[in-house]
């Protein structure tokens, strides 16, 4: 599967879905709506790192560390957009862009995430086929736990509690996964991610190093980096964790399976902004390549369409997901309280 819409028998579900939407005229691009905010998150984030310069050598810079928190968050999530070609129909500037805002802009690897992300949209939930549910670190189901070892064995046990507290270390984890990644031999272009990576740490680094003392520049980073992470995760939690997972050959068509996976946020134009649009995760799992202000839109055909077929359409508050991911984690990890 690719980052684009998949291709359904004429006269299935998703055939007829799609013909409503294509009619609503919502699978248009919209370049006008990118140069906008392109410009606008690259004018701010070029913005802060002169304000961090004028600042100087103080402990005020420690702000600017929360500001760049959100703004590597938002150049993320342009990343994300040029990933499911919602920006750039062809594939090599989407790749050109990607690797300036992802690698150099905030020391992510774009070809990394892409191939993640895409066996994420193929198979979403799937214990096996998802490499978003690897119970690497925290364990998602009860089936996982029980055959837990080492670390996820460890903290699978209070995750829910550890859960917000070990995103601080996503912001590292997507920096290090990125450099891990130049070592797989499913990475293509590997020179040039490489190169950017590279580039991005080296004067990022120097870059705060020069402006701030040594102790400053230290906490300066520490912030900066475990913020990042937070806001990530809690932009990407809300939309699978806690709903059901898929386990062997599911039956699902592939309407239902992406429908009975996601779970979309309610909120107004702040969650909308803050969310990157993902808070219609439903909609973006039907129509990857949609561009994000349409999600919106789709949102009402979607949800009418479903009650059509008597499908599950789960919709809830941003602070009722987090309720949901962590009570789903909390009840993940009883078995390995079981066993101690």
């Amino acid at each position: 599967m690719t980052t684009h819409e998949v291709l359904s028998p004429p006269g299935s579900d998703f055939a007829r879905l799609t013909r409503r939407v294509s009619e609503a005229d919502l699978l248009r691009r919209r370049p006008g709506y990118y140069i906008a905010r392109f410009s606008l998150v690259i004018g701010l984030f070029a913005a802060g790192w002169v304000g961090f310069a004028f600042l100087g050598d103080s402990w005020w810079s420690l702000g600017l560390a929360v500001f760049f928190a959100v703004m590597f968050a938002q150049v993320a999530l342009l990343s994300h957009d040029l990933a499911h070609r919602q920006v750039f129909r062809t594939r090599r500037p989407t790749e050109i862009v990607g690797w300036t805002v992802g690698n150099f802009g905030i020391g992510m690897s774009y070809g990394w995430w892409m191939d993640k992300h895409t066996r994420h949209h193929a198979n979403p939930n799937h214990d096996e086929l998802d490499p978003d549910v690897d119970p690497d670190v925290l364990v998602w189901s009860k089936k996982q736990a029980r055959v837990a070892r080492g670390v996820p064995a460890f903290i699978g046990k209070y995750q829910a509690y550890l859960f917000f507290p070990l995103l601080t270390l996503e912001g590292f984890n997507l920096h290090v996964s990125g450099f891990r990644a130049l070592f797989s031999k499913s990475l293509k272009h590997k020179w040039i991610e490489g190169s950017l990576l590279t580039a991005h740490v080296v004067l990022y680094t120097a870059a705060v190093f020069t402006v701030l003392s040594p102790g400053k520049a230290v906490v300066f980073i520490v912030l900066h980096q475990a913020l990042w992470g937070v806001y990530m995760g809690s932009i990407f939690a809300p939309n699978h964790k806690g709903m059901p997972i898929l386990t062997g050959k599911t039956e699902l068509d592939f309407l239902r399976k992406q429908v009975l996976t996601s779970r979309n946020v309610r909120g107004g134009r702040i969650t909308d902004l803050a969310l990157g649009g993902l808070n219609y995760q439903i909609e973006h799992h039907l129509f990857p390549s949609m561009p994000s202000p349409h999600l919106g839109q789709a949102q009402v055909i979607v949800e009418r369409y479903c009650a059509e077929l008597d499908i599950p359409y789960c919709q809830t508050s941003l602070l009722d997901s987090y309720s949901q991911v962590l009570r789903s984690l909390h009840e993940a990890g009883e078995p390995l309280r079981n066993r101690s």
